[in-house]
């Protein structure tokens, strides 16, 4: 398994709030193709979102048990994969629309705009491997459950826009 210092490397992460809203805002789950959200740089050295990513990444099984078997309350099912780019050895974007593919693929489109992934947009059809994967995320209940990557960027963010995040987060 590949360590989470080496997935995270310089990644660049979607502001959660902005992120959470384009994945889960919408009932239909359809990605927006319009993605004003700030973007957030996050060290590969940054210990607690590096605990973050072991946290959701020890509770793939509960989203894969939740996305197999969704009840009505439960929707917007996403992941946050990495992407590797020239310009900081990765960038971490959600995934909506999530599908699994053959050989232990997935698909699913870009929730945010990538910024260092050249000719790629928000809304754009995509493939990554579970190795990529460094969150999860669905709402049950209009709450976000998962989301675990989400947390250390709230401090970052304007308060009211944190305050606005926690309120929708199942377990803030």
């Amino acid at each position: 398994m590949t360590s989470v210092l080496s997935m995270v490397s310089k990644c660049v992460v979607a502001a959660a709030f902005a992120a959470a809203l384009a994945v889960l805002g919408s009932p239909t789950s359809a990605t927006r193709a319009e993605d004003r959200s700030p973007v957030i740089d996050v060290s590969s050295a940054n210990a607690e979102m590096n605990a973050a990513i072991a946290k959701a990444r020890a509770t793939l099984p509960t989203f894969w048990a939740c996305y197999d078997a969704a009840k009505p309350s439960e929707t917007g099912h996403s992941l946050k994969a990495r992407f590797p780019n020239p310009r900081t050895n990765g960038e971490h974007i959600w995934i909506s629309d999530v599908k699994k593919i053959a050989d232990g693929r997935y698909s699913g489109r870009f929730a945010n705009a990538p910024r260092d992934l050249p000719g790629k947009k928000a809304g754009d059809v995509t493939e990554f491997r579970e190795a990529d994967i460094s969150d999860w995320m669905f709402t049950r209940n209009g709450k976000i459950v998962g989301g675990e990557t989400i947390r250390p960027l709230l401090k970052a963010m304007p308060k009211a826009d944190a305050d606005a995040l926690r309120a929708r987060m199942e377990t803030p």
